[in-house]
């Protein structure tokens, strides 16, 4: 992999820029009930909580703390107060590093942008945080640390699969059971979405994509002889480009991410497109927003 076109600089721009956005906006942690670890999030069980659920019997061995003495002093009868348990939510954050995310300035540092604010708002909310790298078929976690110090380039770069071009081969990544998986990819390869989307939501998860793109992919202005790089292998080809050809390429990019969106709802997975050319906020107003990817605070 070469090294992407964005600075340490840059990463931190984008880095501080994710912070603010985080600030308005957060993933959608509240609206799910959750299972595991102490935490302050509505669980699916009971616990020591302030927040009532319902009343039950006493049985040998419960808590006198917790017993109803007011139903008591009432009815002569034990009953316990139950309480919602609280829990930590479990967030997985997987990065696509395949060249295609990196090959353009605004497309890099929108990648930067969602990476950032998916791990900061999972910081924020005190959420058991999961980090990974994944190309093709090569995955690493990550801790906080690397991301925050913008060294992920670093271990993104040692990132060598058997097939530059495959898709992002998920099974491999240790996804925890019971979580919010988010997948930050362009999804611009070829190949059935179903086996990465089934990863997502797999185990009791909440699948949700973000997918960075340009307008210049949706809508390029080739025409005549023109060369185009292959990102994954390095190689170059050379096209002459009439019209009919760029409209078959439209046709074929609409119809991409079309199959795309059909099998995220069958899959029950978020799926946003997020514009790398406008403004972050902007640009997860479109749709990330709009389909619950993202809730203001």
């Amino acid at each position: 992999m070469t090294l992407p076109p964005v600075t340490s600089e840059e990463c931190n721009v984008c880095h501080h820029r994710a912070i603010a956005t985080a600030s308005l906006l957060h993933l959608p942690l509240r609206s799910r009930v959750w299972r595991g670890q102490a935490g302050e999030f509505a669980g699916a069980g009971t616990g020591s909580s302030l927040d009532f659920q319902d009343h039950r019997l006493y049985v040998p061995g419960d808590d006198p703390r917790h017993i109803n003495w007011q139903a008591y002093a009432r009815t002569g009868t034990y009953s316990m107060k139950l309480y919602r348990e609280e829990v930590r939510p479990v967030v997985d954050v997987v990065l696509d590093v395949s060249a295609s995310m990196f090959f353009d300035k605004q497309k890099a540092c929108r990648v930067a942008d969602l990476f950032y604010l998916c791990v900061e708002s999972a910081q924020r909310s005190g959420a058991s945080l999961h980090v990974h790298l994944i190309k093709g078929d090569q995955t690493r976690m990550i801790p906080y640390e690397v991301i925050a110090s913008h060294a992920w380039w670093e271990t993104a770069e040692k990132l060598v699969p058997k097939d530059p071009a495959m898709p992002p081969q998920m099974m491999r990544v240790p996804l925890g059971p019971n979580a919010i998986r988010i997948l930050i990819s362009d999804l611009l390869y070829p190949g059935e979405a179903e086996p990465i989307l089934r990863a997502l939501n797999q185990r009791q998860g909440s699948g949700i994509v973000l997918c960075p793109f340009l307008q210049s992919e949706v809508d390029p202005g080739w025409i005549g002889n023109c060369e185009f790089v292959d990102t994954e292998l390095n190689t170059r080809h050379p096209h002459r480009i009439e019209p009919n050809t760029l409209q078959r390429y439209k046709a074929a990019y609409v119809q991409h991410f079309s199959l795309w969106k059909n099998s995220a709802l069958r899959q029950q997975v978020l799926l946003a497109r997020v514009a790398s050319e406008v403004d972050l906020q902007r640009a997860l107003q479109a749709e990330a927003i709009a389909i619950g990817a993202f809730e203001t605070n």
